[in-house]
């Protein structure tokens, strides 16, 4: 029963329940008018500490289209966190007004900290460098609805996997799943942290470290790419000389599969040529959309309407 949970990390909920929410998540691709008064009355609040495109648009179109209403801020500048309110007030205040809360914060942790004070469920829409498990049930959605499993696949994650919390997201909740191994591509600097790397180890998951994408393409179900994020970076000099380590082009996609996918959370900042746009093996637009029926399905689910 997914009733008033709370949604702060990807493993938060089993492989089954996340199956329920795909399974819902499809019913409402195939016949999404059916479902456009489900949540009637119910009122979703958006607390965005920094800012966002997609997240915050998809889970606003995500109510919207199920028939609630949505209240909220896209910067705490324009809320009483301004003035120096805590989050556990804000949260306090908030849910006495909507019936589930959608939160991102620059602090790892912090809509954790939320939960312990709310009485409608929280989702994570983004905890700094930490998590991001809304845009992995997205991720996931993605690959099951192009591979048809789940398991067994070779996830190739690149560029920023040191802050990139949609790759440490994706690795933690996809390595429940059985076969399924990793190839991190990155340059040193920017290595995926080591409690993830650890966790791997600890449960037995095949993951290798490499430096060169071209070399490991070939051999690889999934492709993720990131952007090297400059907002994640306390020197200047170092984010300019990163920034293009990693660029996905025309060339490099012709030493892949036939049967690759390409995925990417965005926004991209030039990892991902244009030119790949038109490449059917790229996912990322498709992948964007499906987040916006796979936040519907989780709001219904949490809500308790579906």
């Amino acid at each position: 029963m997914l009733k008033g949970r709370h949604l702060l990390d990807p493993t938060d909920f089993s492989p089954g329940e996340l199956e329920e929410i795909f399974d819902f998540a499809d019913q409402i691709i195939q016949s999404p008018a059916q479902f456009n008064h489900l949540c009637d009355s119910n009122l979703l609040a958006t607390l965005f500490y920094e800012p966002s495109t997609r997240t915050r648009f998809s889970f606003e179109a995500a109510m919207l289209r199920l028939g609630g209403n949505v209240v909220g801020f896209s910067e705490p500048g324009s809320s009483s966190v301004a003035k120096g309110e805590s989050i556990a007030d804000t949260i306090r205040t908030v849910a006495c007004y909507a019936d589930i809360i959608v939160m991102r914060h620059p602090k790892e942790g912090a809509p954790r900290i939320a939960s312990q004070y709310s009485l409608v469920p929280i989702i994570n829409a983004g905890d700094g460098g930490h998590l991001h498990p809304t845009q992995t049930l997205t991720d996931l959605l993605t690959i099951r609805s192009v591979r048809k499993t789940l398991s067994g696949l070779t996830i190739g994650c690149c560029g920023d996997l040191k802050f990139g919390r949609t790759v440490h997201s994706l690795i933690k909740a996809a390595s429940r799943y059985a076969g399924n191994r990793f190839v991190l591509v990155s340059p040193k600097e920017l290595r995926v942290p080591d409690y993830v790397t650890a966790d791997l180890t600890a449960r037995g998951v095949v993951y290798q470290e490499v430096e060169r994408l071209d070399e490991v393409i070939g051999g690889l179900d999934i492709l993720y790419m990131t952007r090297v994020q400059k907002e994640r970076f306390f020197n200047e000099d170092d984010y300019v000389r990163l920034k293009d380590v990693y660029i996905l082009d025309a060339a490099k996609m012709r030493l892949a599969r036939e049967d690759m996918i390409v995925m990417h959370p965005l926004p991209r900042v030039g990892e991902i040529a244009y030119e790949v746009d038109d490449d059917p093996r790229a996912y990322y637009f498709k992948q964007a959309k499906i987040g916006m029926y796979v936040r519907m399905a989780l709001i219904a689910k949490l809500l308790g309407v579906s």
